[in-house]
C-alpha cells in the first residue's frame, strides 16, 4: 500500500496511525496522499523500521501489534507466537521484577512463558502460563511496590558476553545476506575460519528465515550484509525496540563503523538501533551492515572482508563492564 492508493484498507491504516498519535490530517479518509505517507514514515522511524512510506507486510504487522495494550487479550505461549506491544509490556514488567524473559522483543516465546510461570509460582497463583485478569492484577500490584531496576535480561546479556572466550577461536558465527553478496559472505567466512571460528553462511531473501536458521544453529553472533546501491556509504544497525537494546549488537555495530568506512573509502553513515525482523527475531547479538555503492563493494572486497573480520575480532575481545 503506497501513495496513490484509496479505499477502506487505506482508511484502516489511517485510523490505526491516528490512534497511535500519527495524524494524516489533510488527506480524506481512505485516500493515501502525502499526509498519510508522512504519518506512516514517522511511524516507521519511531518503530525502527525501514522508512519508505509504504505499508508493506512488515509495517502493517507492526502497526497491528502496536494497537495492543496489556489487558486487551489473554496472553500465553501458542503457535504462531503472539506478538505486540502488550507482550513487550509484559516482558518489561517481568524483567524489572527479576524474571528473565530474554530480550524485550514483543514476541511471546518460550523464555517469556517460563518467566511468567516462575512469577505465578512465586506469587502463589495457578501456574498456567496465561496472563488473565488475576495474573495481571497481581503483576501490577507487586510491581507497584518496587523501584524499576535494570531489566534482568540486560544484566544477563552482559554476563554471557563477559563469560564468552575473548577470541573468535572456537566460536560459532553466522554470516548472512539476502541476495547479491554471496561472494563477500563466502570470503568473510573463509577469513573467520582461518581465525579458528566455525561459520554458518545463510543465504535467504527473507529476514525471518535467516533469523530462524541462526537461532536453530545457536550461533554466538549474527552478521548480515545488505547491498544498498542507492546510498553510498556504510551503516550498521542492531536490535533496539520497546526501550530495550542489545548490548552485544550495539558494540559490534560501533566497531564495524570504526573499521569499515575508512577501509573501503565510503561515508560513515553511523550505527543505529532498528527493529527489522532479522534483528528482532534473532536470539543472539546481531547486526546488519548496509553497504553501497555496489562498484565499491566489488572493488574493495578484500579490504571490506578484512575490516569486517577485524571488527568481529575486536568485538570478541571487548571488555563488558
Amino acid at each position: 500500500m503506497a501513495e496513490g492508493a484509496a479505499g477502506e484498507p487505506v482508511a484502516d491504516i489511517q485510523r490505526r496511525l491516528e490512534a497511535l498519535g500519527f495524524s494524516s490530517a489533510g488527506d480524506r479518509a481512505g485516500v493515501f496522499g502525502p499526509p498519510t505517507r508522512l504519518a506512516l514514515e514517522a511511524f516507521q522511524h519511531r518503530r525502527g523500521l525501514r522508512v519508505d512510506g509504504v505499508c508493506g507486510r512488515q509495517t502493517w504487522n507492526t502497526l497491528v501489534e502496536a494497537g495492543f495494550s496489556v489487558g486487551d487479550r489473554f496472553m500465553y505461549r501458542r503457535t504462531p507466537m503472539l506478538r505486540g506491544d502488550d507482550v513487550a509490556d509484559l516482558q518489561q514488567r517481568l524483567g524489572s521484577l527479576g524474571f528473565d524473559t530474554g530480550r524485550v522483543d514483543g514476541i511471546f516465546g518460550d523464555l517469556t512463558s517460563a518467566a511468567l510461570l516462575e512469577f505465578q509460582r512465586n506469587a502463589g497463583l495457578p501456574a498456567d502460563g496465561i496472563v488473565g485478569a488475576t495474573t495481571l492484577r497481581e503483576l501490577l500490584r507487586v510491581q507497584g511496590r518496587h523501584e524499576q531496576p535494570p531489566l534482568v535480561s540486560t544484566v544477563r546479556d552482559k554476563e554471557r558476553l563477559r563469560q564468552a572466550p575473548p577470541t573468535l577461536a572456537g566460536r560459532h558465527l553466522a554470516v548472512g545476506e539476502a541476495g547479491g553478496l554471496a561472494t563477500t559472505v563466502a570470503a568473510l567466512g573463509r577469513r573467520l575460519v582461518e581465525a579458528g571460528a566455525q561459520v554458518s553462511a545463510l543465504h535467504h531473501p527473507d529476514d525471518s528465515s535467516r533469523a530462524h536458521e541462526a537461532n536453530a544453529a545457536a550461533v554466538a553472533v549474527y552478521m548480515g550484509l545488505r547491498l544498498a546501491p542507492e546510498r553510498p556509504g556504510c551503516a550498521t544497525s542492531y536490535y533496539a525496540g520497546y526501550r530495550y537494546e542489545s548490548p552485544g549488537g550495539r558494540r559490534l555495530a560501533e566497531l564495524v563503523q570504526q573499521a569499515v568506512p575508512a577501509a573501503i573509502g565510503v561515508p560513515d553513515l553511523g550505527s543505529h538501533g532498528m527493529s527489522v525482523p532479522v534483528l528482532r527475531e534473532t536470539k543472539m547479538p546481531a547486526v546488519i551492515v548496509e553497504l553501497g555503492p555496489a562498484s565499491v563493494v566489488v572493488e574493495q572486497a578484500r579490504a571490506l572482508v578484512a575490516a569486517l573480520a577485524l571488527a568481529l575480532g575486536r568485538w570478541a575481545g571487548s571488555s563488558w563492564e
